[in-house]
């Protein structure tokens, strides 16, 4: 099951997610925007800009309305991140507002971070570890084991504090107890259920957005819940995690509560360790660059997704607030020391094994390249033009996409311009119809060649022109009015000598009309010659037709004088007969 996808109905070929996503981890096959999640790192930024809103996240909000109708022991566990983006008179009443929903208990996920950043300050204090990355945020986690493995072996062993806060939940409740984690992160929701490292311990992630759609949907409104305590104790200085610096703060802070330490004051390096905070894509990337070449040495290094940390990730965009707002929200409301928590209870296993899932694609060679390039009008380096339509940052970069199975060739939009272009050019210039597009004043916006000899004006002239100029614009009005196309209408234009046929279209998204008009001239002056031959032939019949009466008359009436005649012989003879049988 993937986290995040797109709908294909409204993927409309403007490739902004693969523009936007620096991993490449989403390919297009047949026009369609496709996550592949052996690549993907779940930064969420495709979700952020898709124009469409193409994308989908799988939610589990059917998942945790299920535990509550079932009655089943469930506990939130809410990220710091709260205390920034919701809308309340007292933290307390997110929690009444949680416990209306059902939830039997409501915990911050900080409390799980204060364990997490205790064992942050153990591996700061062996001092066995080249460099320390922590691993709170599973993007970053991705990222590093997907696309620079070299580095695992500095990531800290150490599981987040949402999976950390699910053992000390289950470990305090029993396994059976539902453990639901309500953040702003999207990547939250493949580390608790599709991680078979962490998997087990969180039974569902929801994020800030669905809560307040389901908050609205049972008519709960937070500034109007009575102020209740959180179930867990004050993890103070630990809520600063969804911040930038503010793992780094935490670290230091139980760091120097040791007794050994209490007197020392913190300073940039702590056990030889120099603290580097760094927040957002590219500039994660390029820290992970240079220390892949080396350049890093004993740094403790805080590593978000997010830029400005996750106090506001891609779960929470939509919400109408700033990060900058958000930040300031939760800091002025935290309490900045080390909670003295005890040691986490044995049970709670808080390692974590880091190693590389990286993806080795086949690469094409430079004659395979040079193919795919041609086929897109690309014949050398001058006509590579390396714009960034498609998505990748060169021609060079797609072609090997479209190798690998991860783009197509239509993708290249300069080259499908010129294409499309080139045979609109074709069609409008060798039909033997006259084709013009006239916009709602009724002035010429196209003008073809054959046009132009129809109607004996250059093409110039007449995109100043307006139609009536030219001719009768009767039935362009009326298909303006109604919107009604005319389809090969017969009309004769006398004054060019030309009998045509009409089709008039119009152009919804243009507000304009499209005219075709197919010269039949010579057509109607065949049917012209045709119909004067029938009525010859036809004038030629009926004459003869009308001798073939007059002799039938003729005859008639010399049958009838023979006829007449031949009676009255008849007659007398018989009259003789009777008169000598008489006698």
């Amino acid at each position: 099951m993937k986290v995040i996808d797109f709908k294909d109905a409204s993927c409309k070929h403007c490739y902004k997610c693969v523009r936007s996503c620096t991993v490449k981890a989403i390919r297009v096959i047949h026009a369609q925007a496709q996550i592949m999640n052996e690549y993907c790192v779940l930064c969420g930024h495709c979700l952020e800009v898709c124009p469409q809103n193409a994308k989908t996240f799988a939610s589990d909000m059917d998942r945790v309305r299920e535990f509550l109708a079932n009655g089943d022991r469930v506990v939130i566990s809410i990220a710091p991140s709260y205390l920034g983006i919701l809308e309340y008179d007292a933290p307390g009443q997110v929690v009444d507002a949680l416990e209306r929903l059902g939830f039997s208990q409501v915990r911050e996920t900080a409390e799980g971070a204060a364990y997490v950043t205790a064992a942050y300050s153990r591996l700061i204090a062996e001092g066995r570890m080249k460099n320390i990355i922590t691993t709170c945020c599973p993007s970053i986690n991705d990222l590093i084991e997907k696309y620079y493995p070299d580095l695992t072996l500095y990531m800290a062993p150490v599981v987040s504090p949402m999976v950390a806060h699910g053992m000390l939940i289950k470990e305090l409740y029993g396994p059976e107890t539902k453990v639901v984690f309500l953040g702003p992160c999207i990547a939250k929701k493949e580390e608790a259920e599709f991680d078979i490292r962490t998997r087990g311990y969180i039974d569902a992630v929801i994020n800030f957005e669905e809560l307040e759609q389901w908050l609205a949907d049972a008519h709960i409104d937070i500034r109007s819940c009575d102020v209740k305590k959180m179930a867990n104790p004050d993890p103070k200085v630990n809520r600063l995690y969804p911040v930038q610096n503010g793992v780094i703060t935490s670290v230091m802070k139980n760091y120097f509560a040791d007794e050994k330490l209490a007197s020392m004051e913190p300073s940039d390096t702590v056990n030889n360790y120099n603290r580097i905070f760094v927040d957002g894509f590219d500039a994660c990337r390029e820290l992970f660059d240079g220390m892949k070449r080396g350049e890093f040495e004993h740094c403790f290094v805080e590593a978000n997704m997010c830029e400005g940390g996750c106090i506001k990730g891609p779960a929470v965009s939509k919400l109408d607030i700033s990060r900058f707002k958000a930040k300031m929200n939760l800091e002025q409301q935290i309490d900045y020391e080390d909670p003295g928590f005890e040691p986490a209870p044995e049970k709670l296993h808080l390692e974590k094994l880091f190693y590389s899932r990286s993806n080795r694609d086949k690469m094409p060679s430079e004659d395979e390249i040079r193919v795919i390039l041609k086929a897109t009008g690309k014949y050398n380096k001058d006509q590579e033009l390396n714009c960034g339509a498609c998505g990748y940052p060169t021609c060079r970069d797609k072609a090997i996409a479209v190798y690998q199975g991860k783009a197509e060739q239509e993708m290249c939009l300069p080259h499908a311009y010129e294409q499309a272009h080139s045979m609109a050019n074709v069609v409008m210039e060798t039909t033997p119809n006259a084709i013009f597009i006239l916009d709602s004043d009724l002035k010429i916006m196209e003008f073809n060649r054959m046009a132009e000899k129809f109607f004996g004006i250059n093409k110039d002239s007449a995109l100043k022109a307006y139609i009536f100029e030219i001719m009768d614009s009767t039935d362009f009005e009326d298909v303006f009015k109604s919107h009604q196309s005319i389809l090969r209408r017969k009309v004769d234009l006398a004054q060019y000598h030309l009998k045509l046929l009409e089709t008039i279209v119009y152009i919804d998204d243009l507000d304009a009309l499209l005219c075709i008009l197919q010269d039949v001239s010579r057509e109607e002056e065949k049917l012209e010659k045709e119909y004067d031959k029938k009525m010859e032939m036809v004038s030629s019949a009926q004459a003869v037709i009308d001798k073939q009466m007059m002799v039938a008359q003729e005859i008639a009436g010399l049958l009838g004088e023979t006829t007449a005649e031949t009676k009255i012989i008849l007659s007398r003879l018989g009259d003789l007969i009777l008169a000598d049988e008489g006698k």
